[in-house]
């Protein structure tokens, strides 16, 4: 082996073995300090209210972590631990001032792990988002002020200059990596004049720049020319027999139809998406053959004419190639006019099922489990709630992605706070549930605002050929279990039927129990199918909310009153 070729091995295998140590359950970093010497790792089970942190700090002393009202140390909820000549030391402590943190009587952290090793000291910890605790900070989705401090002995004393604040939302993470080679290109719609029709998708095929070796996207963000017309989009890529740069009204001939491999995808609401860094979605290379679709869909509630629109979405990329090739998976109930959702309903369910079962059927590659990272959760107007619940050998180990509180306005893709693996073999299972109350006619899946969807789109790694995992309802099975011998038949009972409380419960009872047909397919529109049943997806209570006693609220109001004194008497002072 000459020169070269051992450097490069020993460069690939420092790579092997740093992409080796990368946790799926702490799936973002951020350095504290700017000497980049505190560095936390952390990730959250927002569904179980957990959160797990791992600290390291250059040093072999004690080190200490916790959350402030104001960036100080009054009021701040700590951790400090340490390896000492006599073995670990950890507790859950709080400030009452610039003193020693008093050790709190409920300790709610939990150590998981800690070491020291080459100057370094590595404390894993866990605990509740909101403990009910008064001498512990709530974690909610707002963004948090994060202290340290750390000594170079294990004798807790004062820190000195060793300490710092940083502000972070730990809830709603954005990595903000830039590349050294970082650039992007564009895929837009060119001054395309929107149709007046309330509701319109646009679609536009077209090729991404070309580049020689493969590339990895790490950053998508939107390009919104009308913030008032455009509702969602997304980027499909074509199978390879499409070579032809086309644009016209979406679903409306085979040439727009061929492309249905999600790459992208934004909602109304939603901002700029950033991988993690041990996935980037690929270009160039191999994938530079490939065509690409464009659709814009048009929200025009006020059939508005003339109106001019350049919107689409930008893409930033790097030729640092990450570990993993990530992917898109559109999943759930299949986008078709055969299902409808009754009028005057509080709480009605629909659901779409992907059973992973299938996927070795389609592919030509070699199939893998599924890491998951990210989630977009898609319904209309009519939408509350949207829940993915995961099944494993016939039993549910997991809700995937919860929204409780579905806002039509707000949609985004969101960090699901940790990588949860699906076994192939494992089901996937996308609940949505409607009010329709407002409604006097039947509300129709479909494309429309006013029609319904339920979707979630899934970011994974490693990549696979694959394009959707979704279900449907079969026409057969429900037609015969309501006394329908054909889709007329079916269509006019639906449309006349008196409905009320007792037969929407009669109709949701019949979905639930029919057949569904289980569709899964890849890049090349080959796909696979069978039937189903829909699991029972069960949901575990929602906690309740703590009572902070008088005690608490009167410490932060005496913080808050703190804090307003110090800023007028600084005003006062002579300057």
């Amino acid at each position: 082996m000459d020169l070269f070729s051992l450097v490069l091995s020993l460069v690939l295998i420092s790579v092997q073995l740093s992409w080796a140590q990368e946790d799926p359950l702490l799936p973002f970093s951020e350095h504290l300090d700017t000497e980049q010497k505190v560095q936390l790792k952390w990730g959250f089970d927002e569904i179980q209210g957990t959160i797990l942190f791992e600290l390291t700090v250059n040093t072999s002393g004690w080190i200490g972590f916790g959350f402030s009202p104001n960036g100080g140390m009054f009021g701040a909820d700590i951790v400090i631990g340490g390896v000492g000549p006599n073995g670990s030391y950890f507790s859950d402590r709080h400030a009452v001032g610039n003193s020693m943190p008093v050790v709190d009587q409920q300790q709610n952290y939990k150590l998981l792990s800690l070491s020291e090793f080459d100057g370094k000291t590595v404390m894993k910890f866990q605990r509740s988002m909101e403990t009910c605790d008064e001498d512990d900070l709530p974690i909610t989705t707002l963004p948090i002020k994060l202290i340290y401090a750390y000594g170079q002995t294990d004798d807790i004393k004062y820190h000195s200059n060793r300490r710092g604040t940083k502000e972070v939302n730990l809830l709603k993470y954005m990595p903000q990596v830039t590349p050294p080679d970082s650039r992007y290109f564009d895929m837009i719609m060119v001054n395309f004049t929107v149709p007046s029709e309330q509701t319109y998708y646009h679609c536009k095929i077209m090729t991404a720049p070309t580049f020689n070796q493969k590339q990895h996207i790490y950053r998508i963000e939107p390009i919104i020319k009308n913030l008032d017309l455009v509702h969602h989009m997304l980027l499909y890529r074509c199978p390879p027999g499409v070579r032809e740069f086309y644009e016209a009204q979406c679903y409306t001939d085979n040439k727009i139809q061929k492309c249905m491999e999600v790459v992208a995808v934004w909602g109304v609401g939603g901002g700029a998406f950033e991988l993690p860094e041990v996935a980037g979605l690929p270009i160039g290379g191999n994938v530079s053959k490939y065509f690409y679709r464009l659709e814009v869909h048009y929200n025009n509630p006020n059939h508005t004419a003339g109106r001019v629109d350049s919107s689409g979405l930008r893409f930033y990329y790097t030729s640092e190639l990450r570990q993993h090739d990530a992917a898109a998976l559109m999943t759930g109930l299949a986008v078709a006019p055969g299902y409808a959702i009754p009028p005057q309903a509080k709480s009605f369910l629909t659901y779409g099922l992907c059973d992973t079962t299938l996927i070795p059927q389609v592919l030509s590659e070699t199939p893998q489990d599924l890491q998951v990272f990210a989630v977009m959760l898609h319904t209309h107007l009519a939408g509350r709630k949207v829940r993915v619940g995961h099944f494993r050998d016939g039993k549910q180990i997991d809700l995937l992605a919860v929204n409780e509180q579905y806002n039509f306005e707000y949609q985004e893709m969101v960090n699901l706070g940790k990588t949860k693996t699906v076994k192939l073999g494992d089901e996937l299972l996308v609940q949505c549930t409607y009010n329709t109350e407002d409604r006097t006619t039947l509300t129709w899946g479909g494309f429309s605002t006013t029609d319904e969807m339920c979707l979630a789109f899934l970011y994974y790694y490693p990549a696979m050929s694959l394009s959707g995992c979704q279900s449907f309802p079969d026409p057969v099975s429900l037609g015969a279990e309501m006394g329908a011998t054909d889709f007329p038949t079916w269509f006019t009972m639906m449309s006349t039927n008196t409905w009320n409380d007792a037969s929407i419960n009669e109709y949701q009872q019949t979905l639930n129990t029919i057949n569904q047909i289980i569709i899964v397919s890849d890049s090349y529109q080959n796909a696979s199918h069978y039937f189903g049943r829909i699991p029972d997806l069960q949901v575990n209570s929602p906690s309740v909310p703590c009572t902070r006693s008088s005690c608490t609220t009167a410490r932060l109001a005496w913080i808050s009153l703190l804090v307003c004194m110090v800023v007028q008497l600084a005003s006062l002072l002579p300057k």
